[in-house]
């Protein structure tokens, strides 16, 4: 089913988790939350809009992370209902798209209810304060060409950065449902 992202809730303070990749080593939101802010991204690895993105998401993290912002990736799906989501695929697909970032299983999908989290991919940017400052999308190729794309998530990113705000301004991110136990 397809959703998209609700509108960004300026200020929403996000909630401090800890949970674990699949080789299970653990990662906390408050641990990598930086200077320079966080972002969290909720992603699976059934989803077609995913796997579009995936490889623009795996540079345009790496070069967040070059410039003091990181990421944590958050697998809240059901997998023994999907189970191309299980932790070994995720340690697979974490591999094939060269993800620098803790991909983290949401075992009991207590993180994903939490942030009220609602498709793959949904982007929650985070200001140094743990502030959310941005919902919106990668970029605005959706499923197709990349080649001139707008890169609103680094741009946001980096705007959250500098000033600790979000740009007003925001397109959801659309995808596919998380499947709730």
């Amino acid at each position: 089913m397809l959703l998209d992202t609700p509108i960004c809730d300026f200020g929403w303070q996000a909630p401090d988790f800890t949970l674990k990749d699949p080789d299970g080593v653990s990662a906390t939101m408050r641990s990598q939350l930086g200077d320079r802010g966080l972002l969290v991204a909720f992603i699976c690895n059934h989803c077609p809009y995913v796997q579009a993105i995936a490889e623009r998401l795996a540079r345009d993290t790496a070069l967040l992370k070059s410039e003091g912002v990181n990421t944590l990736a958050v697998m809240s799906n059901d997998y023994r209902y999907l189970p191309v989501d299980s932790p070994p695929n995720m340690k697979r697909f974490a591999r094939h798209y060269g993800f620098g970032f803790p991909y983290l299983v949401d075992e009991d999908q207590a993180v994903g209810k939490a942030y009220g989290a609602v498709c793959t991919p949904d982007f929650f940017g985070l200001n140094a304060r743990g502030e959310l400052q941005y919902r919106g999308r990668l970029d605005d190729a959706r499923m197709g060409d990349p080649a001139n794309r707008n890169k609103e998530l680094v741009n946001a990113m980096r705007l959250i950065a500098q000033t600790g705000e979000g740009p007003r301004e925001q397109v959801p991110s659309m995808g596919c449902s998380i499947k709730w136990r």
